[in-house]
């Protein structure tokens, strides 16, 4: 009877932690960069603590804007990796945790961070 009882403790704990979501990590501190609107506007946008391991299309420099965002600053505390397209696609740039910025001719639509 005690190794029964003592099973089915183990079995129940064992679910327990299979079912217990997994805090979701993200990238501390502001990842910024500058775009120009649909209307021709100089416009800087930002993403606050993003989260890790998900590509981000950035809001501004997406698919409904012809040009794409250019200039971007990691300040989080992770590294950074920007595409030239969305969905984390094409050419792509990497870029160390706290960086204060890449050139303007370094254009981006869409990041992840790691």
């Amino acid at each position: 009877m005690r190794l029964r009882s003592a099973f089915l403790a183990a079995l129940g704990a064992a679910l327990l932690i299979a079912t217990t979501p997994a805090s979701a990590s993200a990238a501390t501190g502001q990842f910024r960069y500058d775009y120009v609107t649909e209307e021709g506007y100089d416009a800087t946008g930002f993403l606050n603590s993003p989260p890790s391991g998900r590509c981000i299309d950035l809001p501004g420099a997406g698919e409904d804007n012809p040009q794409p965002g250019h200039s971007p600053k990691n300040r989080t505390d992770a590294w950074a990796t920007v595409f030239t397209d969305t969905n984390c696609e094409g050419d792509f740039f990497t870029l160390r945790p706290h960086t204060g910025g890449a050139s303007e001719r370094l254009k981006v639509r869409s990041v992840v961070f790691n």
